[in-house]
């Protein structure tokens, strides 16, 4: 079994409620989501052996908080993420994984090796695809036997109706669970200030548990 890997580095965590969080980084080649916001390019990729990538990953050095398995979408090769997840755990280390929380049944045969689930919400006038609230639904009730925080990526062009469908899944599936309102990367976050702050009115509102992030990694020009 061989997982293709486009980088591995260490870091500091620039998105969600872990942000400034020292972390290593196992970047996985391949997405199944085109979202027009999307900030990751992978050209290419090293194939590893799950004990071979965990060698490597030893050879780092400091005190890290977790592992994030991120990507692209880490649960297409969920067969080789378990193994690794495995692996990791057996060390004491955290599994920190980062997905667009579209693969409910891959996410299922990994959950009891997680320890943190960084899931998000693909709000459709954000990324310009359908939605996948039921999808989203199952896969929220599956990470919701860990620790989960939401992301969802507020764009000029995003809606309040997609806001407000966010919020109706999270109250049926698990209320506890904080949003992350993150600004998207491409667009003036001046010109988005307005609206975020609707929306995290709209939230409390809502008795939903919110807070705006931006990426801080791309603000302090880290990788």
């Amino acid at each position: 079994m061989k997982g293709r890997i486009t980088e591995i580095f260490d870091s500091i965590q620039g998105e969600g409620i872990y942000l400034g969080e020292k972390q290593l980084f196992v970047r996985f080649f391949g997405c199944n989501l085109k979202c027009k916001f999307c900030d990751t390019k992978l050209d290419g990729f090293e194939e590893y052996e799950p004990e071979e990538l965990f060698e490597k990953l030893r050879q780092f050095r400091g005190d890290f908080h977790s592992i994030s398995f991120t990507g692209g979408e880490p649960l297409l090769q969920n067969d080789f993420l378990k193994e690794m997840l495995t692996l990791t755990r057996s060390e004491g280390i955290k599994n920190y994984l980062e997905t667009n929380g579209t693969l409910p049944d891959e996410l299922g045969t990994v959950i009891d090796h997680l320890d943190i689930v960084a899931m998000d919400l693909k709000l459709p006038s954000s990324t310009g695809l359908v939605n996948y609230w039921e999808i989203h639904r199952d896969f929220l009730k599956i990470a919701s036997k860990k620790e989960v925080f939401l992301k969802a990526v507020i764009c000029r062009s995003t809606k309040v109706k997609d806001l407000r469908d966010a919020l109706r899944l999270i109250k049926e599936v698990n209320k506890a669970t904080v949003l992350v309102l993150q600004p998207n990367c491409f667009e003036d976050h001046g010109r988005l200030d307005k609206k975020l702050t609707k929306f995290k009115d709209i939230c409390f509102k809502e008795n939903i548990t919110a807070c705006v992030i931006p990426q801080v990694h791309k603000i302090a020009d880290l990788k």
